[in-house]
């Protein structure tokens, strides 16, 4: 399995936002998001292949009960499945983060599913072949159902513009019955003002129809920095 990196920090999303966490993040994406946080792990993918028992062993190094498995992908990975039976068996909780366009028979106590919305793409003209790659697979409602009715879950969308909250919307009443507590809406950005800024529409939002506003804590502790 290849791993960008291995850290420990605090989770700064979701419904566990302020948990101590090892992140173990691979390398690898089947997408393309434009506003990608984390190239080293899609754009440009970086890191080393680990046997799953190396995996394990740098998470034992960290005092920490809850482990994070993020990307990139890592659903592309079919050692994610081995690596979580033994995460298990140490009794450590598991948040997989997926974008919920590939399904693997795995453990784990959350699944942070995270739907890609139709202006998520690259430029066209720029990347022509990953921006095909990415509106063919971007959208896999029926992997996502599949996801909520099987896990614990999280639904965690970034929201770049006003004019998304339809797709959303539509997104949702596709899905079926989803627990609109376990909705999250995040705005995309990685700098403070930008995200106070759409936090000024987005958060009334949230309240006004139920779902659960998603801040990103870990921009506001650290910065956009790696490891983190």
């Amino acid at each position: 399995m290849r791993i960008a990196e291995i850290y420990r920090s605090i989770q700064g999303e979701g419904l566990l936002t302020g948990t101590p966490s090892v992140f173990v993040r691979a390398s690898g994406c089947n997408l393309r998001c434009w506003f990608c946080d984390t190239p080293h792990a899609s754009w440009s993918p970086e890191g080393v292949d680990l046997a799953v028992d190396e995996i394990v062993a740098q998470i034992e190094e960290w005092d920490c009960r809850h482990v994070v498995i993020t990307g990139g992908e890592p659903m592309l990975f079919a050692e994610l499945i081995p690596l979580c039976e033994k995460l298990r068996l140490q009794r450590r909780h598991i948040t997989i983060e997926t974008a919920g366009t590939l399904y693997l028979p795995v453990i784990c106590d959350l699944m942070s599913v995270s739907p890609k919305l139709s202006g998520s793409g690259p430029d066209a003209d720029r990347h022509p072949h990953w921006r095909r790659r990415h509106e063919q697979t971007r959208h896999r409602p029926e992997i996502v159902r599949r996801l909520l009715t099987e896990f614990d879950y999280q639904v965690k969308f970034v929201v770049d513009e006003r004019n998304e909250l339809d797709e959303i919307e539509q997104w949702l009443d596709d899905l079926g019955k989803v627990d609109r507590e376990r909705v999250l809406l995040m705005p995309q950005g990685v700098e403070q003002g930008e995200l106070a800024c759409k936090a000024e529409w987005l958060r009334p939002y949230c309240q006004d129809n139920g779902y659960t506003y998603c801040p990103r804590k870990h921009i506001e502790w650290f910065g956009s920095v790696r490891g983190t």
